[in-house]
Parts: C-alpha cells; sequence; structure tokens
C-alpha cells in the first residue's frame, strides 16, 4: 500500500476531526489572504484617485480633510472660501485647470456637488468621464444634473426623472429644497468616488433655496491641475507656508498615503490576529491527529510488522497533516473570496472605489504554503510518538 492510500484512508476513517481541523485551517487561510490582500489594494488604489487633479485648494484645515472632503467625498467641508481665491489661482502661470466645486446638499443620502463640465474630463491617465448614451451632461445655465452611475443604480434615477435635494448631507427628506433638477445623463462607471455623486451646475448649489444669500458666490473648494509638478512646491509655499488663510493639499496621493500610516496600527493589529488564529489552526491539527493516536498504535504496529520502518511511519503522519492543511487551504480560497468581497462591497458603498477580489497578490501563494508547512510542522509531534511504537508491545494479545 503506498503512502498516499495510507493517508487517504486515515483521512476517511477520522473523517469528523479532519473536518473540523480543515475548516479551522480555511478560516485562517482566508482571513489571512484577506487581511493582506485587502490591505494592500486599498492602500494602492486609495493613493492614485486623484479625479485627475494634482492638489486641491480649500479654507484653512488639514491636508487629509481637504482630501477626503473634495475628491472622496467623505466628511464635512471645512469652511467655504471665496471666489476670489478661485480667480486668484487661475491666474497663476502654474495652473492649467481650476475647478470650483460647492456642495452641502444631498439626496437620499447621496451627496449632492455642484461643479463646471470641466471638472469632467480625464481622471486617469487615458481615462475619461463619459456620459451613458443617450444622456449629455448637464447645461450649467438650467437645473440639470447628472449621475454616478453607482449612485444612479442605488436611488433608481435614470435619464428624464427628477428630484429634490435635500438639505444639508445627512438623508433628512423633510427638509427639502424647492428646486426640481432634472436628471440628464448618468455617467459611466469610473470605480471612483465620481460615481456616487449627484452632479449639478455650480450655481445651483450656490444659489439654492434655503442657503444664505449673502454667501452665494463662495466655494467648498478648488480642484487645481498644475502645468508642471515643480510649480507644486512654490504654492505649497505661498499658501501653506506665508498664507494663514488658505490650505493647498498638494501632492493628493502624498496626503491619502499619510492617511494609511496614520492607521498603520490597525493594520498591525490584523495582522496579528490573523497570525494567532493560523497558529491555532496549525494547533487544531496538532491536537487532531495526536489525540487519535492511542487508537492508531494498534494500526501502526501492524504496519511496523508488515515492514514498514520507522520514517515511513513519521512520514505518513507529517503527510496526513500536510494533507489536511491542504484541504483547508483549498476551502480557504472560497472564505477568501467571500471576505473580500463583503469588504469590496461596503468600501464601494461608502466611497465609490472599486477592489478586485481576485486580483494578484503574493499572499494568495504565500500564506496557503506557510499553513501547510506549519501544519506539517504541528504534524512533527505526533510523528515522533508513531516513530516511537513498539510493535511487540502493541501487538501482544491482550489478557
Amino acid at each position: 500500500m503506498t503512502l498516499g492510500r495510507i493517508v487517504l484512508k486515515s483521512l476517511r476513517q477520522h473523517l469528523l476531526s479532519t473536518a473540523v481541523t480543515a475548516a479551522s485551517i480555511a478560516l485562517a487561510a482566508g482571513l489571512m489572504m484577506a487581511v493582506w490582500a485587502v490591505k494592500a489594494q486599498s492602500q494602492q488604489t486609495f493613493t492614485q484617485i486623484t479625479g485627475g487633479f494634482d492638489a486641491v485648494l480649500g479654507a484653512r484645515s488639514s491636508k487629509l480633510q481637504l482630501v477626503l472632503n473634495a475628491i472622496f467625498h467623505l466628511e464635512a467641508s471645512p469652511a467655504n472660501i471665496e471666489w476670489k481665491d478661485l480667480e486668484e489661482i487661475r491666474k497663476n502661470p502654474g495652473v492649467e485647470l481650476a475647478v470650483p466645486i460647492a456642495m452641502g446638499d444631498n439626496f437620499r443620502g447621496y451627496r449632492i456637488v455642484g461643479t463646471t463640465p470641466e471638472l469632467f474630463g480625464e481622471y486617469a491617465p487615458g481615462r475619461r468621464y463619459a456620459v451613458r448614451a443617450p444622456g449629455r451632461m448637464f447645461d450649467p445655465t438650467l437645473r440639470e444634473a447628472v449621475a454616478g452611475s453607482f449612485a444612479a443604480r442605488r436611488l433608481g434615477l435614470k435619464r428624464g426623472d427628477r428630484f429634490h435635494p435635500y438639505h444639508g448631507l445627512n438623508f433628512d427628506a423633510q427638509h427639502s429644497h424647492e428646486e426640481e433638477y432634472v436628471v440628464v445623463g448618468v455617467l459611466e462607471p469610473s470605480n471612483t468616488p465620481a460615481d456616487r455623486v449627484l452632479w449639478i451646475p455650480l450655481e445651483g448649489v450656490q444659489k439654492m433655496g434655503g442657503h444664505a444669500q449673502e454667501r452665494a458666490s463662495e466655494l467648498s473648494a478648488v480642484l487645481v491641475k498644475l502645468r508642471n509638478n515643480r510649480f507644486g512646491p512654490i504654492l505649497d509655499q505661498s499658501y501653506n507656508k506665508q498664507g494663514d488663510r488658505l490650505t493647498f493639499a498638494w501632492p493628493i496621493g502624498a496626503t491619502m498615503v499619510d492617511l494609511f500610516s496614520k492607521i498603520g496600527w490597525f493594520d498591525h493589529i490584523l495582522t496579528l490576529v490573523a497570525a494567532f488564529v493560523a497558529f491555532v489552526a496549525a494547533g487544531s491539527v496538532l491536537a487532531s491527529i495526536y489525540n487519535s493516536m492511542n487508537e492508531r498504535r494498534r494500526q501502526i504496529a501492524i504496519f511496523r510488522a508488515l515492514g514498514a520502518r520507522r520514517t515511513t511511519v513519521a512520514l505518513t503522519v507529517v503527510l496526513e497533516a500536510s494533507a489536511i492543511a491542504g484541504i483547508g487551504v483549498m476551502l480557504g480560497f472560497a472564505v477568501y473570496f467571500a471576505l473580500v468581497t463583503a469588504a469590496a462591497g461596503i468600501i464601494r458603498a461608502q466611497t465609490g472605489v472599486v477592489l478586485e477580489a481576485w486580483s494578484w497578490h503574493p499572499v494568495l501563494v504565500w500564506a496557503p504554503l506557510a499553513l501547510v508547512l506549519l501544519s506539517a510542522l504541528a504534524g512533527l509531534v505526533p510523528a515522533i510518538k508513531a516513530y516511537r511504537t513498539e510493535v511487540a508491545e502493541h501487538l501482544a494479545p491482550t489478557q
């Protein structure tokens, strides 16, 4: 009988313990792969999203708050800036494009952002915003809207639908504005935060009924595209070092890197939890096989009597531990897919950013291999016990 058949027979004989132990390995493998993959992919994706701009100009605040608010449409705007601030930065020779945005309203929980059609250009190299046919971009002089793909799907909006904006950023239908907007287009999916927004003309937000008229010309922020990166440090010095009223958040990617560095402790905790689960799972392999050694001793003694060497018997136990781990890590990919899919759904709903469940990451190779190796090492303890089994003692007839 070959080693493979011996291992397979043992797995069948101890089917319940094999299934339970493999399930614990699957949970460990899925958790380890999901933690590393989501962490790496989130950091890579979030730091690359800029909306096609290099910087954000806004009221005096932290750079991170400005970027989260203006690019990712999270948190509240720190304060408004004046129209003259837009005119001033547009005149700067280092600025290629400056696009104003104004916000402060929502529709059923999805933010309404006022802007100009200039915003809908190239949001990533070789990728541009596009309106799904037969829709079109809104007319800046009319009460028209373009819906992000995700917001349109969740709200059930389509071309020709009408809606009344709600005042503020909280979902409160009792405080809706009198103005009615018609959806003239839906954006093609961009897998960016723009997918979660309802876009209307800039003046639509500024002059919305219920907003203070004396602040009708104010803006939430200005999205800035530079002619060359060498102008970034100059504007950073001008606004952040020499000035005290505005903040120039540049570069956007580096600002998001700062966010991930601040929450790095949370990644470490998840990593420790995943590692702990992996060691517990390996321990379950050890306990499963070791606790069954008493009933295996006679079987081992028979193998030995038939000519099996001590090393062969020990190797069989190690292979069994590895086989259980192998079954577990294969099931672990199902756990991984479920966890990443759930995480991706939450991240997309909250930020509009899409993570790919089956995106390649080295953890998909080294985590399963590490668990199989760890389980094989755990199998050494019962293997040593099997190695020391005496043939005469366990084949002797019972009195």
